[in-house]
Protein backbone atom coordinates (compact mmCIF):
# COMPACT_ATOMS: atom_id res chain seq x y z
CA UNK A 1 0.00 0.00 0.00
CA UNK A 2 1.39 3.51 -0.43
CA UNK A 3 1.43 5.54 2.14
CA UNK A 4 -0.31 9.19 1.80
CA UNK A 5 1.76 11.78 1.92
CA UNK A 6 0.72 14.93 3.02
CA UNK A 7 -0.06 18.28 1.35
CA UNK A 8 0.84 21.73 1.87
CA UNK A 9 -1.77 22.91 4.07
CA UNK A 10 -3.58 25.81 2.20
CA UNK A 11 -6.34 28.52 4.29
CA UNK A 12 -9.83 28.34 3.80
CA UNK A 13 -10.88 31.03 1.14
CA UNK A 14 -13.63 32.86 0.38
CA UNK A 15 -15.34 31.99 -3.10
CA UNK A 16 -12.48 33.65 -5.76
CA UNK A 17 -13.85 36.32 -7.79
CA UNK A 18 -15.16 34.99 -11.44
CA UNK A 19 -11.98 33.88 -13.50
CA UNK A 20 -11.01 34.79 -16.85
CA UNK A 21 -12.57 32.96 -19.76
CA UNK A 22 -10.31 29.60 -20.59
CA UNK A 23 -8.81 26.61 -19.44
CA UNK A 24 -8.13 27.32 -15.58
CA UNK A 25 -4.61 26.79 -14.26
CA UNK A 26 -2.91 24.86 -11.43
CA UNK A 27 -3.40 28.33 -9.28
CA UNK A 28 -6.58 28.84 -10.10
CA UNK A 29 -7.07 25.01 -9.33
CA UNK A 30 -5.46 25.40 -5.98
CA UNK A 31 -7.90 28.14 -5.32
CA UNK A 32 -10.56 25.96 -5.79
CA UNK A 33 -9.69 23.67 -3.60
CA UNK A 34 -9.33 26.24 -1.02
CA UNK A 35 -12.49 27.33 -1.38
CA UNK A 36 -14.45 23.71 -1.06
CA UNK A 37 -15.30 23.55 -4.83
CA UNK A 38 -12.81 20.42 -4.42
CA UNK A 39 -12.82 18.13 -1.90
CA UNK A 40 -11.71 14.93 -0.81
CA UNK A 41 -12.06 12.01 1.70
CA UNK A 42 -7.84 12.58 1.84
CA UNK A 43 -5.86 15.42 1.67
CA UNK A 44 -4.90 16.43 -2.28
CA UNK A 45 -1.41 16.13 -2.25
CA UNK A 46 -0.09 18.87 -4.21
CA UNK A 47 1.59 16.72 -6.88
CA UNK A 48 -1.79 16.06 -8.31
CA UNK A 49 -1.85 19.41 -9.26
CA UNK A 50 -0.64 19.64 -12.72
CA UNK A 51 -0.28 23.22 -15.01
CA UNK A 52 -4.08 22.75 -16.14
CA UNK A 53 -5.49 20.00 -14.72
CA UNK A 54 -6.10 18.00 -11.59
CA UNK A 55 -4.95 14.32 -11.03
CA UNK A 56 -7.53 11.82 -9.58
CA UNK A 57 -7.32 9.02 -7.19
CA UNK A 58 -9.02 6.04 -6.45
CA UNK A 59 -10.71 5.44 -3.75
CA UNK A 60 -10.86 2.40 -1.27
CA UNK A 61 -13.20 -0.15 -3.39
CA UNK A 62 -13.38 -1.29 -7.33
CA UNK A 63 -16.75 -2.77 -8.53
CA UNK A 64 -16.97 -4.85 -11.35
CA UNK A 65 -19.44 -4.97 -13.11
CA UNK A 66 -21.00 -6.63 -16.72
CA UNK A 67 -20.94 -3.73 -19.27
CA UNK A 68 -20.01 -0.34 -19.33
CA UNK A 69 -23.03 2.27 -18.84
CA UNK A 70 -24.39 5.69 -18.09
CA UNK A 71 -26.71 6.82 -15.59
CA UNK A 72 -28.84 8.87 -17.21
CA UNK A 73 -30.56 12.13 -15.55
CA UNK A 74 -32.15 9.56 -12.92
CA UNK A 75 -30.09 7.74 -11.48
CA UNK A 76 -26.89 7.79 -9.17
CA UNK A 77 -23.57 5.78 -10.28
CA UNK A 78 -24.32 3.75 -7.42
CA UNK A 79 -27.68 3.28 -8.06
CA UNK A 80 -26.84 1.36 -11.58
CA UNK A 81 -23.71 -0.73 -9.90
CA UNK A 82 -26.40 -2.14 -7.35
CA UNK A 83 -28.98 -2.74 -10.21
CA UNK A 84 -25.66 -4.85 -12.01
CA UNK A 85 -25.05 -6.72 -8.66
CA UNK A 86 -21.26 -5.00 -9.52
CA UNK A 87 -19.01 -7.33 -7.11
CA UNK A 88 -16.80 -5.29 -4.76
CA UNK A 89 -13.14 -5.43 -4.63
CA UNK A 90 -10.93 -3.95 -2.00
CA UNK A 91 -8.23 -2.19 -3.39
CA UNK A 92 -7.02 -0.76 0.11
CA UNK A 93 -3.35 -3.07 0.04
CA UNK A 94 -4.13 -3.29 -3.97
CA UNK A 95 -6.10 -5.52 -6.05
CA UNK A 96 -5.67 -6.55 -9.88
CA UNK A 97 -7.93 -5.51 -12.46
CA UNK A 98 -8.34 -8.24 -15.34
CA UNK A 99 -8.02 -7.36 -19.02
CA UNK A 100 -11.50 -7.70 -20.64
CA UNK A 101 -13.25 -6.54 -17.00
CA UNK A 102 -15.27 -3.43 -16.71
CA UNK A 103 -15.12 -1.76 -13.13
CA UNK A 104 -16.03 1.42 -11.47
CA UNK A 105 -14.63 3.15 -8.82
CA UNK A 106 -15.77 6.31 -6.48
CA UNK A 107 -12.79 8.39 -6.48
CA UNK A 108 -11.21 10.33 -3.20
CA UNK A 109 -12.48 13.62 -5.37
CA UNK A 110 -15.47 15.49 -5.17
CA UNK A 111 -16.65 18.70 -6.57
CA UNK A 112 -19.07 21.67 -5.81
CA UNK A 113 -18.73 23.98 -9.40
CA UNK A 114 -19.53 27.48 -9.04
CA UNK A 115 -20.19 29.56 -11.81
CA UNK A 116 -19.91 28.92 -15.54
CA UNK A 117 -17.01 26.15 -14.63
CA UNK A 118 -17.59 23.14 -16.28
CA UNK A 119 -15.03 19.84 -16.63
CA UNK A 120 -13.47 17.19 -18.58
CA UNK A 121 -11.36 14.08 -18.22
CA UNK A 122 -8.87 12.20 -19.64
CA UNK A 123 -6.79 9.13 -19.19
CA UNK A 124 -3.07 9.93 -17.73
CA UNK A 125 -0.77 9.32 -20.86
CA UNK A 126 0.82 6.75 -18.78
CA UNK A 127 -2.53 5.02 -18.43
CA UNK A 128 -3.34 4.94 -21.79
CA UNK A 129 -0.34 3.80 -22.69
CA UNK A 130 -0.77 0.28 -21.20
CA UNK A 131 -4.23 0.48 -23.38
CA UNK A 132 -6.12 1.08 -20.04
CA UNK A 133 -9.65 2.84 -20.76
CA UNK A 134 -10.75 5.07 -18.27
CA UNK A 135 -13.90 7.31 -18.44
CA UNK A 136 -15.41 9.52 -15.73
CA UNK A 137 -18.83 9.59 -14.36
CA UNK A 138 -20.80 11.40 -12.53
CA UNK A 139 -24.19 11.30 -10.71
CA UNK A 140 -26.90 11.93 -13.41
CA UNK A 141 -24.62 11.80 -15.94
CA UNK A 142 -25.24 11.57 -19.92
CA UNK A 143 -21.85 11.27 -21.41
CA UNK A 144 -18.59 10.19 -20.15
CA UNK A 145 -15.74 12.70 -19.25
CA UNK A 146 -17.40 15.92 -18.83
CA UNK A 147 -18.89 17.55 -15.37
CA UNK A 148 -21.84 20.12 -16.44
CA UNK A 149 -21.51 23.45 -14.57
CA UNK A 150 -23.28 23.75 -11.30
CA UNK A 151 -22.34 19.73 -10.71
CA UNK A 152 -21.98 18.99 -7.31
CA UNK A 153 -21.43 15.48 -5.80
CA UNK A 154 -19.14 12.67 -5.41
CA UNK A 155 -17.06 11.43 -8.83
CA UNK A 156 -16.37 8.30 -10.26
CA UNK A 157 -14.21 6.12 -12.71
CA UNK A 158 -14.87 3.03 -14.82
CA UNK A 159 -11.47 1.32 -16.01
CA UNK A 160 -11.38 -1.22 -18.39
CA UNK A 161 -7.52 -2.79 -18.94
CA UNK A 162 -7.84 -4.11 -22.58
CA UNK A 163 -4.53 -6.10 -23.24
CA UNK A 164 -2.36 -5.84 -19.71
CA UNK A 165 -4.16 -6.67 -16.67
CA UNK A 166 -2.87 -4.06 -13.56
CA UNK A 167 -2.46 -3.99 -9.61
CA UNK A 168 -4.09 -0.52 -8.95
CA UNK A 169 -4.78 0.43 -4.78
CA UNK A 170 -6.35 3.23 -2.87
CA UNK A 171 -4.60 6.50 -4.31
CA UNK A 172 -3.76 5.60 -7.91
CA UNK A 173 -4.14 8.28 -10.19
CA UNK A 174 -5.30 7.00 -13.78
CA UNK A 175 -7.39 10.05 -15.23
CA UNK A 176 -7.21 13.56 -14.95
CA UNK A 177 -9.64 16.31 -14.61
CA UNK A 178 -9.49 19.90 -16.35
CA UNK A 179 -11.60 22.52 -15.46
CA UNK A 180 -13.10 25.19 -18.18
CA UNK A 181 -14.83 28.86 -17.54
CA UNK A 182 -16.42 29.48 -20.29
CA UNK A 183 -15.42 29.07 -23.71
CA UNK A 184 -11.31 28.58 -24.42
CA UNK A 185 -11.31 28.79 -27.86
CA UNK A 186 -8.60 30.39 -29.47
CA UNK A 187 -9.10 33.12 -32.42
CA UNK A 188 -8.61 31.32 -35.64
CA UNK A 189 -6.11 33.99 -36.51
CA UNK A 190 -3.74 33.66 -33.66
CA UNK A 191 -3.37 30.21 -34.42
CA UNK A 192 -3.13 30.59 -37.51
CA UNK A 193 0.22 33.13 -36.85
CA UNK A 194 1.46 30.17 -34.18
CA UNK A 195 0.98 27.58 -36.86
CA UNK A 196 3.21 29.49 -39.38
CA UNK A 197 5.31 30.33 -36.49
CA UNK A 198 6.48 27.05 -36.05
CA UNK A 199 5.46 27.36 -32.36
CA UNK A 200 2.67 24.42 -32.39
CA UNK A 201 4.50 21.97 -34.69
CA UNK A 202 7.76 21.57 -36.48
CA UNK A 203 9.02 19.00 -38.98
CA UNK A 204 5.53 18.58 -40.85
CA UNK A 205 5.92 16.52 -43.87
CA UNK A 206 4.47 18.21 -46.36
CA UNK A 207 1.97 21.63 -46.33
CA UNK A 208 -0.57 20.47 -43.18
CA UNK A 209 -2.58 23.71 -42.45
CA UNK A 210 -5.10 24.06 -40.38
CA UNK A 211 -8.55 22.43 -40.72
CA UNK A 212 -11.69 23.66 -38.88
CA UNK A 213 -9.98 25.18 -36.12
CA UNK A 214 -7.31 21.66 -35.82
CA UNK A 215 -3.77 20.85 -35.85
CA UNK A 216 -3.39 18.24 -37.82
CA UNK A 217 -0.51 15.40 -37.12
CA UNK A 218 0.89 12.60 -38.89
CA UNK A 219 2.26 9.19 -38.47
CA UNK A 220 5.72 8.45 -38.56
CA UNK A 221 6.33 4.81 -39.77
CA UNK A 222 10.39 5.52 -41.61
CA UNK A 223 12.08 6.45 -38.07
CA UNK A 224 15.66 6.85 -38.98
CA UNK A 225 15.66 4.67 -41.99
CA UNK A 226 16.18 0.89 -42.74
CA UNK A 227 16.17 -1.14 -39.75
CA UNK A 228 15.31 1.80 -37.16
CA UNK A 229 12.15 0.89 -34.84
CA UNK A 230 8.58 2.90 -35.91
CA UNK A 231 6.64 1.52 -32.66
CA UNK A 232 5.82 -1.25 -30.67
CA UNK A 233 3.25 -3.95 -30.64
CA UNK A 234 1.80 -5.29 -27.53
CA UNK A 235 2.02 -9.12 -26.42
CA UNK A 236 -0.77 -10.59 -26.00
CA UNK A 237 0.09 -12.93 -22.40
CA UNK A 238 2.25 -11.09 -20.36
CA UNK A 239 2.20 -10.67 -16.60
CA UNK A 240 0.50 -7.57 -14.75
CA UNK A 241 1.22 -4.00 -14.44
CA UNK A 242 1.50 -2.54 -11.39
CA UNK A 243 0.37 1.22 -12.16
CA UNK A 244 2.39 3.07 -9.74
CA UNK A 245 5.43 1.52 -10.24
CA UNK A 246 8.25 3.73 -12.33
CA UNK A 247 11.34 2.17 -14.75
CA UNK A 248 10.70 -1.34 -13.19
CA UNK A 249 9.18 -3.85 -16.12
CA UNK A 250 11.90 -5.14 -19.00
CA UNK A 251 9.97 -4.37 -22.39
CA UNK A 252 10.85 -7.20 -24.04
CA UNK A 253 8.19 -9.27 -21.51
CA UNK A 254 5.63 -7.20 -22.76
CA UNK A 255 6.60 -5.94 -26.32
CA UNK A 256 7.67 -6.60 -29.62
CA UNK A 257 9.75 -4.08 -31.68
CA UNK A 258 8.45 -3.36 -35.04
CA UNK A 259 10.93 -1.85 -37.41
CA UNK A 260 11.13 0.22 -40.50
CA UNK A 261 12.20 -2.78 -43.27
CA UNK A 262 11.09 -1.79 -47.09
CA UNK A 263 7.58 -0.23 -47.74
CA UNK A 264 6.68 2.91 -44.95
CA UNK A 265 3.75 1.89 -43.89
CA UNK A 266 2.09 -0.89 -41.48
CA UNK A 267 -1.19 -2.82 -41.86
CA UNK A 268 -2.95 -2.78 -38.04
CA UNK A 269 -4.29 -6.02 -37.18
CA UNK A 270 -7.88 -6.23 -35.52
CA UNK A 271 -7.50 -6.33 -31.56
CA UNK A 272 -3.55 -5.62 -31.33
CA UNK A 273 -2.75 -2.64 -29.54
CA UNK A 274 0.52 -0.26 -31.24
CA UNK A 275 2.61 2.28 -29.91
CA UNK A 276 3.80 4.55 -32.31
CA UNK A 277 4.41 8.38 -32.85
CA UNK A 278 4.12 11.48 -34.50
CA UNK A 279 6.72 13.13 -37.67
CA UNK A 280 5.47 16.00 -35.75
CA UNK A 281 7.29 17.70 -32.87
CA UNK A 282 4.47 19.12 -31.17
CA UNK A 283 4.40 22.27 -28.56
CA UNK A 284 2.26 24.22 -26.34
CA UNK A 285 2.48 27.85 -25.56
CA UNK A 286 2.28 28.55 -22.26
CA UNK A 287 -1.19 30.19 -22.64
CA UNK A 288 -2.13 27.79 -24.23
CA UNK A 289 -3.27 24.06 -23.26
CA UNK A 290 -4.07 21.79 -25.90
CA UNK A 291 -6.41 17.99 -26.52
CA UNK A 292 -5.38 15.45 -29.50
CA UNK A 293 -8.83 14.47 -30.92
CA UNK A 294 -8.72 11.16 -30.63
CA UNK A 295 -10.49 9.69 -33.50
CA UNK A 296 -12.08 11.00 -36.26
CA UNK A 297 -14.64 9.13 -38.00
CA UNK A 298 -13.57 10.50 -42.20
CA UNK A 299 -9.62 9.46 -41.53
CA UNK A 300 -10.30 5.00 -40.95
CA UNK A 301 -11.63 2.66 -38.90
CA UNK A 302 -9.03 2.98 -36.16
CA UNK A 303 -8.73 4.99 -32.77
CA UNK A 304 -5.13 6.66 -31.74
CA UNK A 305 -4.75 8.16 -28.88
CA UNK A 306 -6.42 7.59 -25.43
CA UNK A 307 -4.88 10.39 -23.29
CA UNK A 308 -5.47 13.73 -24.43
CA UNK A 309 -4.58 16.14 -22.74
CA UNK A 310 -0.82 18.78 -23.42
CA UNK A 311 -0.42 21.25 -20.78
CA UNK A 312 1.51 24.50 -21.20
CA UNK A 313 4.53 24.31 -21.79
CA UNK A 314 4.47 20.17 -23.53
CA UNK A 315 7.59 20.26 -25.75
CA UNK A 316 8.39 23.87 -26.09
CA UNK A 317 11.04 26.55 -25.89
CA UNK A 318 9.96 29.31 -27.82
CA UNK A 319 9.06 27.42 -30.28
CA UNK A 320 7.89 23.65 -31.05
CA UNK A 321 10.56 21.48 -30.85
CA UNK A 322 11.58 18.37 -29.53
CA UNK A 323 8.63 16.36 -27.80
CA UNK A 324 6.56 13.90 -30.58
CA UNK A 325 3.06 12.85 -29.59
CA UNK A 326 3.31 9.47 -28.83
CA UNK A 327 0.27 7.40 -29.91
CA UNK A 328 -2.04 4.41 -28.33
CA UNK A 329 -3.57 2.98 -31.70
CA UNK A 330 -5.90 0.17 -32.06
CA UNK A 331 -7.79 -0.62 -35.45
CA UNK A 332 -11.69 -1.41 -35.34
CA UNK A 333 -12.91 -4.92 -36.63
CA UNK A 334 -11.35 -4.97 -39.56
CA UNK A 335 -7.44 -4.67 -40.97
CA UNK A 336 -6.46 -1.24 -41.84
CA UNK A 337 -3.28 -0.05 -42.96
CA UNK A 338 -1.47 3.25 -42.43
CA UNK A 339 1.10 5.17 -44.15
CA UNK A 340 3.69 6.96 -43.50
CA UNK A 341 3.00 10.83 -43.08
CA UNK A 342 -1.05 10.20 -43.23
CA UNK A 343 -2.92 12.80 -40.97
CA UNK A 344 -3.97 10.25 -37.80
CA UNK A 345 -5.34 12.57 -35.57
CA UNK A 346 -5.75 16.77 -34.73
CA UNK A 347 -4.21 18.93 -32.20
CA UNK A 348 -7.36 21.32 -30.30
CA UNK A 349 -5.59 23.81 -28.99
CA UNK A 350 -7.21 26.30 -25.84
CA UNK A 351 -6.59 29.45 -24.27
CA UNK A 352 -5.84 29.35 -21.14
CA UNK A 353 -7.69 32.02 -18.21
CA UNK A 354 -4.12 32.63 -17.00
CA UNK A 355 -0.66 31.24 -17.50
CA UNK A 356 0.29 28.53 -14.99
CA UNK A 357 2.64 29.35 -12.01
CA UNK A 358 4.81 26.52 -13.62
CA UNK A 359 4.87 25.14 -16.73
CA UNK A 360 5.50 21.48 -18.02
CA UNK A 361 8.66 20.12 -17.29
CA UNK A 362 10.06 22.97 -15.57
CA UNK A 363 11.12 21.18 -12.64
CA UNK A 364 7.81 19.14 -12.14
CA UNK A 365 9.89 15.38 -13.25
CA UNK A 366 7.61 15.56 -16.55
CA UNK A 367 8.00 11.74 -17.66
CA UNK A 368 7.62 12.65 -21.32
CA UNK A 369 9.24 15.96 -22.14
CA UNK A 370 11.31 16.08 -24.95
CA UNK A 371 10.22 12.28 -25.65
CA UNK A 372 10.81 10.48 -29.24
CA UNK A 373 9.39 6.95 -29.66
CA UNK A 374 8.67 5.81 -26.34
CA UNK A 375 6.77 3.21 -23.97
CA UNK A 376 4.82 4.33 -20.63
CA UNK A 377 6.99 5.47 -17.46
CA UNK A 378 6.05 2.02 -15.98
CA UNK A 379 9.42 0.06 -18.47
CA UNK A 380 13.37 0.28 -18.48
CA UNK A 381 14.21 1.47 -21.72
CA UNK A 382 13.88 -0.56 -24.94
CA UNK A 383 17.04 -2.05 -26.20
CA UNK A 384 18.23 -4.74 -28.56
Amino acid sequence: MLKDTMSITRPVLTPSPEPSPGVLPQQAIATMIGSGEITASRAIEDAQIQPSSLDLRLGTAAYRVRASFLPGPNSTVMDKVKEMAGHPLDLTNGAVLEKGCVYVVPLLESLDLQGAVTAMANPKSSTGRVDVLTRLITDNGAAFDQVERGYKGPLYVEIAPHTFSILARTGSRLNQIRFHNASADVEIGELTRLHQEGQLVRNAPGNQGIREGLVPVTIDLQGAGRGSVIGYRAKRHTDKIDIDRVGVYDPHDFWEPITFHREASLILDPGEFYILATCEEVGVPPHLAAEMVPYYTRSGEYRVHYAGFFDPGFGWSEKAGGSRAVLEVRSHEIPFMLEHGQIVAWMRYEKMAAVPERLYGDGLKSHYQNQALQLSKHFLPFTP
